[in-house]
């Protein structure tokens, strides 16, 4: 009987601490939290980084399904940073001790206030602070940074968001990936073949708010003779005013393009096995808009 009291007294504890299941590294300790809402329902996929005194981050992710996560780090202290769409980030500071759990337990997340939206009118791409830039794999392994260095845009908002519209066009030939020899070849016929096509353009069809200030932007994209439907990812980044006192609006915007979905394929190379780019390439837009005239 005495045995099996012990047994059950240790289940107990190995149940009741949650450092029993974790093999901390010496010198290390344990963080957590648990991410609600403001009625307490837990945060699912909450992102939280944590940094160290000097401001580096040491590790970032997300929320499990019942709000809550837990890292093991280096004793010593932290900064925890919290943030989810549609709520105020919270942040605090915390001490980690060797070989302990250091919790901050249930941390609520308000909602925050909607940015301003921009104006009902016409509005343009503003273009010494917008651009937009591009992300693929050269021979499956190291990443090609580009970007386009001349494009135009102009954006219709109406009195609902969700019907505004926006049409962008980017000169194709201005394609940057600061080297010129490459440069060169993607402009060719076995890429963008800017002798045939000459422009890049997208015309959104709507706007559908996802929360907080994210919102999803779909639309026709053309490139290369082929027009698809893409949808930017968008945040909204608010209004502000200009040197001038003129208003600005801002979002920053992320897609991925499949090269073969617009036919843009190296066939000398291709032919031959060898895969120059990677299927797919990631489109980032930081952009700022105006009121037009």
């Amino acid at each position: 009987m005495i045995g099996r009291w012990l047994g059950n007294r240790t289940n107990r504890v190995q149940r009741s601490s949650p450092l029993m299941a974790l093999q901390t590294p010496p010198s290390a300790g344990v963080l957590s939290c648990r991410v609600l809402d403001p009625v307490n329902e837990p945060l699912a996929h909450a992102e939280f980084a944590v940094s160290d005194a000097m401001g580096r981050k040491v590790v970032s992710g997300g929320t499990d399904p019942y709000g809550s996560f837990m890292t093991t780090v280096p004793a010593g202290e932290y900064r925890l940073a919290v943030s989810a769409d549609g709520y105020t980030p919270y942040r605090a500071t915390a001490m980690v001790g060797e070989n302990a759990l250091a919790s901050l337990g249930d941390v609520t997340l308000q909602v925050a206030q909607p940015l301003e939206l921009p104006r009902p009118g016409d509005w343009e791409i503003e273009l010494s602070h917008s651009s937009i830039g591009f992300t693929a794999r050269h021979i499956g392994m190291a990443r090609v940074h580009g970007r386009f260095n001349s494009f135009a845009g102009a954006v219709r908002i109406d009195d609902r968001m969700e019907r505004s519209a926006m049409h962008v066009v980017i000169d194709a030939a201005s394609i940057d990936t600061n080297v010129r020899m490459r440069d060169d070849h993607l402009r060719s016929a076995d890429f963008l073949d800017v002798r045939r096509f000459p422009t890049l353009e997208f015309y959104s069809e709507r706007f559908v708010h996802k929360g907080g200030n994210r919102w999803a932007v779909t639309g026709a994209l053309s490139l290369h003779g082929v027009t698809r439907t893409v949808t930017l990812d968008t945040e909204y980044l608010g209004l502000g005013n200009g040197m001038e006192g003129e208003a600005r609006a801002a979002c920053r915007a992320t897609t991925e393009l499949h090269r073969d979905d617009f036919t843009v394929s190296w066939q000398t190379m291709l032919a031959r096995g060898i895969a120059v780019v990677g299927p797919s390439i990631r489109i980032e837009l930081d952009v700022q808009i105006v009121p037009k005239g």
